[in-house]
């Protein structure tokens, strides 16, 4: 037996030895890794590469449907097709206040032709919007914003100074977050219509002479000047999204900085978010509901913390499974993994929160949570985001690998997808994604986040979506294809390779054509037949089970009304 495994081992170094100047040309390095048509949602994806300029709209199959190039900002950081199908889309125009994560700056609006229709600059010296912009039904837009506050302001709001980061020194200042709602003025500027800053909702319980102190845990309502007593950076609450719930007509924000998300009622005017009376809930602008870390209101410690510096806390839409649930991309500093976690708030008819006095908010655990095999494979130290689809799967953005996968609620992935962009523009497939040199653990193909859209969205609603090119540039030798055939097809090369004890194997066709795929042992003969049958042009995935096979070299074969090709599969147990 151990002679039998060492032989093999001698054959496959020699198979891998010849067969990689082959495949090494030929290697998939970006765009579509996985689709399981049987399993996906079938939809639109729109994201925005990071560190670039143009938005993107592609099918399941990777191919382009739609896209705005004229902007000359790369994102700041959210983009959204609205109803009407135009773009709206923030913009990072380094301006002269610099946050030090997720600059904005100005928010624009793009016809579905890409003609600018609407820019709203939102940055001086002592503001800037930054990250999540999010449209409401009025047609108004709520964004998130750092205001300066100077040290003198922070020493009478009674924060620690000895838990001041170097950085707040240096620089003489904090930037706490706020939330604003802009309503647009065509074609450029608009007018602030309703506001809501955590310096208004500010306790502590260092000075007693001053005037917001108070007892922290008897107020969970109230913001901690302290956090969780950790060190205090310049940007305290690093707020990544904000979002809204029009049932209840309530806002919510990720704040990375506190590991918690907090929820707000958007009924008041400005003058009662301010205060801790008024608005549909009686309670102006202090929390109605926060979760993720109950030592920030010093109702736990550390060991019931349940977020890790989160991004993109979203309210599951009323046509997907869990309508009304909230998810969150649990990035998950401090333990190594990222998870995506989706909980029942424990909330009512009415839109109130239920709450005992001295213990965390609920619920003490996710009704839902994804993780990956192994978990340390899925790891997104900074942006990201999760989305419920209407198929009850779920679409995940690791923005610092630039890569999207969709999930059953078993945690099959049906669905992988690489962004080709970084920024020098498009990859050739083939091409090696390097390291984003500013920002450790990062590639330069970063999304900040992604959204996928029905069919049936409004804003798609009589637009041509045709699909087109893919983003990622493709040489003819991957292509396998010469322009004089009417009906090319491409046979991908299987992942993973060498696999224990599947793999997925995919193939694309320019158009409908009858296709056989074969599985061959390394006699020659046919073992298996994984496909047979028309079926219609665009990419598609299938999964081999050689959980019944002996370690070795096979091969697969997928014949079109157009040819044949072969590629190479190793099973190593």
């Amino acid at each position: 037996m151990k002679n039998s495994f060492a032989h093999f081992r001698l054959l496959f170094i020699a198979f891998v030895f010849c067969y990689s100047v082959q495949i090494l040309p030929q290697n998939r390095t970006v765009g579509i890794f996985i689709n399981d048509t049987a399993k996906t949602f079938k939809g639109y994806t729109l994201l925005a590469p990071k560190l670039y300029t143009s938005t993107y709209l592609i099918t399941n199959e990777g191919r382009i449907v739609n896209k705005w190039t004229k902007c000359i900002y790369p994102p700041g950081q959210s983009v959204y097709i609205l109803p009407n199908g135009h773009l709206l889309r923030s913009c990072m125009t380094k301006g002269a206040l610099s946050s030090g994560g997720g600059e904005g700056g100005r928010i624009e609006e793009y016809t579905w032709n890409d003609s600018l229709v609407w820019s709203f600059d939102y940055s001086t010296a002592n503001y800037m919007s930054h990250h999540d912009i999010r449209p409401l039904p009025n047609g108004n837009i709520i964004f998130l914003a750092v205001e300066k506050k100077s040290i003198a302001e922070l020493l009478a709001a009674g924060f620690d100074t000895s838990k001041f980061q170097p950085e707040i020194k240096q620089r003489g200042y904090m930037l706490p977050d706020y939330v604003a709602e802009v309503k647009p003025s065509y074609p450029s500027g608009g007018t602030i219509v309703w506001e809501w800053h955590t310096w208004d909702h500010l306790i502590q319980d260092l000075d007693a002479s001053k005037l917001n102190y108070g007892i922290v845990a008897n107020h969970p309502e109230l913001i901690d000047a302290d956090g969780d007593g950790k060190q205090l950076p310049c940007f305290w609450n690093h707020m990544n999204s904000v979002t809204y719930n029009p049932k209840y007509d309530q806002v919510m924000m990720s704040v990375r900085g506190n590991s918690e998300i907090w929820i707000v009622d958007h009924s008041t005017s400005t003058a009662q978010a301010a205060s801790h009376t008024g608005g549909k809930y009686g309670k102006g602008g202090d929390l109605l509901y926060r979760w993720g870390n109950p030592a920030c209101y010093k109702a736990g410690t550390a060991s019931v913390q349940k977020l890790f510096q989160q991004h993109d806390a979203e309210w599951i839409d009323s046509t997907c499974p869990g309508a009304g649930n909230i998810t969150v991309f649990n990035n998950g500093l401090g333990r190594n993994y990222s998870t995506i976690e989706e909980i029942v708030p424990p909330v009512d008819a009415n839109g109130n929160y239920a709450y005992t006095t001295g213990s965390p908010f609920g619920p003490a655990n996710a009704t839902w949570t994804y993780a990956a095999t192994p978990p340390t494979s899925l790891y997104a130290t900074a942006i990201s985001g999760a989305q419920r689809l209407p198929n009850g799967n779920t679409l995940i953005c690791d923005g610092t690998h630039g890569t999207l996968t969709e999930v059953t609620t078993a945690g099959l992935i049906v669905w992988k997808y690489i962004n080709p962009v970084t920024s020098a523009g498009a990859l050739t497939q083939g091409d090696t994604i390097t390291d984003d040199p500013t920002h450790p653990g990062e590639k330069l193909n970063m999304v900040f986040r992604a959204q996928r859209y029905s069919p049936t969205h409004p804003g798609l609603q009589g637009r041509t979506l045709v699909p087109g090119d893919f983003i990622e540039i493709i040489p003819v030798s991957i292509k396998g294809e010469t322009t004089a055939k009417a009906n090319s097809f491409v046979l991908h090369q299987n992942y993973p390779n060498p696999f224990n004890p599947v793999t997925t194997i995919t193939f694309e066709l320019s158009e409908s054509s009858a296709i056989q795929l074969n599985i061959y042992n390394s006699l020659g003969k046919r073992i298996e037949t994984l496909a047979t049958g028309e079926y219609k042009a665009g990419l598609h995935s299938l999964r081999w089970n050689g959980e019944q096979k002996s370690s070795g070299v096979y091969f697969c074969e997928l014949l079109t009304s157009a040819g044949r090709k072969t590629i190479k599969l190793i099973l190593m147990k």
